[in-house]
């Protein structure tokens, strides 16, 4: 949805039809989140419809379409942190016979690989977060920093220390008997976090 000069955004976003075009322009984003963060449809679909429920309430406090992807963002990573800490949902999922989202083939995903889904999924909610947010939805640090409230120097710590955890897993499941940390891979944030 184009922004239009002065309140029109706002008025073009009230009433049913246009929330309706709010969550058709942005539920696969949203769920995308949600189901790499779980990989279950079920926990991915009741977020979601949480965190639109959450955007209804709050639409009144949505300046612009960029402010209104930037909300859903911040809203979905915290509600799915939130989710996984509650004790229900910390039992392990079986990840065979899940089926694929219908959606995610359609859209080019950096994240398809089935292998490095389940090591995503195995990281610590913060780092999964962080990682998501990074590769998946290619967010710059400094605006994951914003959205989680953290400060860069974390954000940068997190990621690396991710991608050391999904290469020395990935090593293991390979068979590799080299060092995790060699080559191209390694030059990722924590050599760009020096660049600074």
């Amino acid at each position: 949805m184009a922004p239009i000069p002065g309140t029109g955004w706002r008025l073009e976003a009230r009433g049913d039809a246009g929330f309706a075009a709010i969550v058709r322009a942005h539920q696969r984003m949203v769920y995308s989140i949600c189901w790499h963060f779980f990989r279950n449809r079920a926990i991915a679909e009741e977020i979601g419809q949480d965190v639109f429920l959450q955007l209804y309430r709050n639409l009144d406090s949505i300046d612009s379409p960029a402010h209104l992807e930037s909300w859903l963002r911040q809203t979905a990573t915290h509600r799915c942190i939130d989710n996984y800490r509650k004790k229900s949902n910390r039992q392990e999922i079986p990840m065979e016979g899940l089926a694929e989202p219908a959606a995610l083939p359609q859209v080019k995903d950096t994240m398809l690989s089935d292998q490095v889904q389940r090591l995503v999924a195995s990281l610590p909610e913060t780092q999964r977060a962080v990682v998501i947010l990074r590769y998946q939805e290619d967010l710059d640090v400094n605006e994951i920093a914003a959205m989680l409230k953290l400060p860069e120097r974390t954000v940068w710590s997190h990621l690396r220390r991710a991608i050391g955890v999904l290469q020395e897993k990935a090593a293991r499941r390979l068979g590799s008997q080299g060092p995790a940390n060699q080559g191209p891979a390694n030059r990722g944030p924590a050599n760009q976090g020096k660049e600074r």
